[in-house]
This record gives C-alpha cells, sequence and structure tokens, in this order.
C-alpha cells in the first residue's frame, strides 16, 4: 500500500492533468518531495529542496567542465544543454529552478487551465503565473520548445518582477522581447534562445514546478543553475554539497602542484599521478602555511579528505 501511494504521487507529479478535483496547475508539495527522494534536507514551503545557500553562492566558482564531469561520473549524463544567447555574458548566475512548462496552444485545454488557475486565485496572463511563486534565490526556467517569433514568454515588465523577486534571472528555452528594457534591469540576466519583438501568441501554460526538458538536460524543480557563458548545468540538489568541494579540493590540488612544478620539487609524472605519502604530507604543510587559499572551512576540508581517495 505504501509502495503504491508513492507511485500514485509520481504519476501525478509528471501528469499534471491528472488531478483528483480536475486540472491541477502545480504539484503538491507532497507531489514535489516524491519527485526528489534523494533529498534528506529541508524543504522549502512549496516542497522543492531548501539546498544551502552558501554552497549555491560558492557554486559561481565552479567551472561547467567540472560541473559537469562531477555529475557523469555519479551517472547523470543529461544535464547540460548549451549554446544559449546571453545578456550578460560575464555574469554568472545561480540559484534554484522554478520549473515552467510551454506547449503549443490547445484552445479546450488552454481554457482548462485558467479555469483552474482562475479557482486558485492566480492573475493575469498565464505567463505571469511561474513568476508569481518565485523567491529570493529562485531561477526561472522554463520550456518555450524553442519558439522565436510570438514565443516571446516575457518583455521588460516582467523581467522587472522577476528580478524584484528572485534577484535573478531567467533561462527559457524560447524567447524573449523588450531586449534593451532587459538590459537596462541591473542585476539581472538571462539564457534565452533567440529575441524578437512580436507578443507570445499560440502558446499556453502547462505546469508549474513540474519536470521539464531543456534541450539535451532533464530538469526537475529545485534544481541548482550553474550558468556560464559556456552553458547551463542543471545539478541535482543532492549532489550540491560534495559537487562544490569536489571541485574546490580539485583546485587546491592544482593550485599546489602548479606552484611545486614551477620551483621543482616534483615532476610532471609526479602530480600526474597518485600522490605518494611524501607529496601528501608537502600537500597537508603547503594547506597549513597558506590558509588564505582555502574556499572552505578547514573542518570541512579536513572531513572532505577524510572520505577521499586522492
Amino acid at each position: 500500500m505504501v509502495k503504491l501511494s508513492k507511485l500514485v504521487l509520481i504519476v501525478l507529479a509528471f501528469l499534471p492533468c491528472l488531478a483528483v478535483n480536475g486540472q491541477q496547475i502545480t504539484p503538491t508539495k507532497e507531489q514535489i518531495i516524491a519527485l526528489t527522494p534523494e533529498w534528506k534536507g529541508e524543504r522549502l514551503p512549496d516542497g522543492r529542496p531548501k539546498t544551502n545557500d552558501k554552497f549555491i553562492e560558492r557554486l559561481k566558482k565552479v567551472s561547467l567542465e567540472e560541473a559537469w564531469g562531477y555529475l557523469r561520473n555519479k551517472g547523470y549524463h543529461n544535464q547540460f544543454e548549451g549554446d544559449w544567447m546571453m545578456l550578460r555574458a560575464e555574469q554568472v548566475m545561480v540559484g534554484r529552478a522554478v520549473t515552467a512548462q510551454y506547449m503549443p496552444l490547445r484552445p479546450e485545454w488552454d481554457k482548462i487551465i485558467k479555469a483552474a488557475g482562475e479557482k486558485e486565485g492566480r492573475i493575469g496572463g498565464t505567463n505571469s503565473w511561474p513568476i508569481d511563486v518565485l523567491k529570493t534565490g529562485d531561477v526561472y526556467v522554463a520550456d518555450g520548445y524553442g519558439k522565436i517569433v510570438d514565443g516571446t514568454l516575457i518583455g521588460d515588465n516582467l523581467g522587472n518582477s522577476i528580478y524584484a523577486k528572485s534577484k535573478n534571472g531567467v533561462i527559457f528555452y524560447g524567447s524573449v522581447r523588450d531586449i534593451e528594457g532587459l538590459e537596462a534591469i541591473q542585476g539581472f540576466n538571462a539564457w534565452i534562445k533567440g529575441a524578437d519583438p512580436s507578443y507570445i501568441q499560440q502558446m499556453m501554460l502547462a505546469s508549474i514546478n513540474n519536470p521539464i526538458r531543456i534541450g539535451r538536460a532533464t530538469v526537475l524543480p529545485g534544481d541548482v543553475v550553474l550558468a556560464k557563458k559556456g552553458g547551463i548545468v542543471f545539478i541535482p540538489p543532492h549532489l550540491l554539497d560534495d559537487l562544490v568541494l569536489n571541485s574546490e579540493f580539485v583546485a587546491l590540488r592544482d593550485a599546489f602542484g602548479h606552484q611545486r612544478l614551477r620551483e621543482g620539487k616534483f615532476t610532471p609524472g609526479q602530480i600526474d599521478r597518485q600522490w605518494t605519502d611524501d607529496i601528501k604530507k608537502d600537500f597537508l604543510s603547503w594547506l597549513d602555511a597558506h590558509p588564505e587559499k582555502l574556499p572552505m572551512t578547514r573542518a570541512e576540508l579536513d572531513a572532505y579528505m577524510k572520505e577521499r581517495t586522492w
């Protein structure tokens, strides 16, 4: 019976058109929890994993290659999407995903969606509904199925609202309008597939905070976003802390190795293979001598090194 109940929750979360009392725009908290069972920590009020803000901030310094390589080693091969148009290529964006699914307009389904939204107290156009749920640190991630002309999910008015609520930006597998107005919003950023002066037409919102596809990637509500010039990695929440610590540790190893190579103390062959006990000892002494180089606390580093095979 317990297994059956969990299965029902998962089915409802994946298929938003199936709800006990009719159309459901957003999964319940219990359904989102069922979608993200690997997360064992605190939850946001809507059920998304409440990943640690300090690790999200430290994620900004992690390269796309390091994040992508780590996830592939963990068996997650479909978490990257590249080839984006960016509002500010030099500005990194990180945060927790709020997802939205858009589809080509189907009139009778669109009527059901709007009626359900009205019953839930939602106001305005349906493309504003995902914005209403944003909180500080969220990233609005939408599948607009690559539509550019008449596929503009926001303009500068909605862009201002997004930044006011999230202090972040958007990732749209689709397009935006009013690009100059969006650029004028200080701090706002966007990864999009294009821009067009047209208004949104013949599109409908299908769901909020359900799993979506963004190009090559599958994105779940609460995934942690790492968006940079080279593309975007969507990180399962339960892997965030270890991914960041792993990247920071590799960066420390590299800094130490590069210094010792410049000094001629070790050869490339010694540094590029499994370290000997002498090199490990020298590395630990180097860490003690350079505490300013640590991006984590020493306690975090020591705990991490206990679990790591060098």
